[in-house]
């Protein structure tokens, strides 16, 4: 499914299951797509475990950049995504969220788009080597519940417990949670269960 934003097309693809009873939609990072093997691990756990998913290729990414530019038209973007989808998914509970940047908007427009929870994958604590330049004021200002799933080796930072309403963080992982994405499904299938 093409949606028009302001920000130029972006691009959705459904996964729906029979007697769904709650919709996960997840977005790249930066640089990344939709095809990221911690972003299908979880698609595959979460729809055993009941939920359609959505994964969104936002306007940026189609659009051939390798950077979101400025979050507000970021966010304005993905919100006219979000009306976009709740249209076509309107009864079932949302929880919305992404990898790295993705895990950003999806914090940062939660509460506009009516989500009930995010799911934040490698959250960009702060760039490499500048921690003083944190980001944790997303996580705390989402106005829902937060699950962030990082590696203990993440450049970008681990961020606080405190800082989200769940923080799992797998031993001997990156920024990319490629070496067991299946466990990083499982994570987030297990914790949406509880908005079902």
């Amino acid at each position: 499914m093409e949606i028009m934003t302001p920000r130029g097309p972006a691009l959705v693809e459904f996964d729906d299951v029979a007697g769904a009873r709650l919709l996960l939609v997840l977005t790249h990072g930066s640089a990344g797509t939709v095809e990221a093997p911690d972003l299908l691990a979880v698609r595959e756990a979460a729809m055993g475990a009941g939920a359609s998913v959505a994964r969104v290729t936002q306007a940026f990414r189609v659009a051939g950049a390798r950077a979101p530019g400025v979050p507000a038209r970021q966010d304005e973007a993905w919100e006219v995504v979000m009306a976009a989808v709740r249209e076509r998914v309107p009864d079932l509970p949302l929880v919305q969220g992404g990898r790295s940047n993705g895990a950003r908007v999806a914090c940062r427009t939660a509460g506009k788009v009516g989500a009930v929870a995010v799911v934040a994958l490698a959250f960009p604590l702060h760039p490499p080597g500048r921690p003083e330049r944190s980001r944790a004021e997303e996580l705390r200002g989402a106005g829902v519940d937060v699950l962030v799933v990082n590696g203990e080796r993440d450049p970008f930072g681990v961020p606080d417990p405190a800082d989200a309403t769940e923080l799992v963080v797998l031993p001997g992982e990156g920024h990319d949670l490629k070496k067991n994405p299946e466990k990083v499904g499982e994570v987030v299938a297990r914790w949406i269960t509880g908005y079902m």
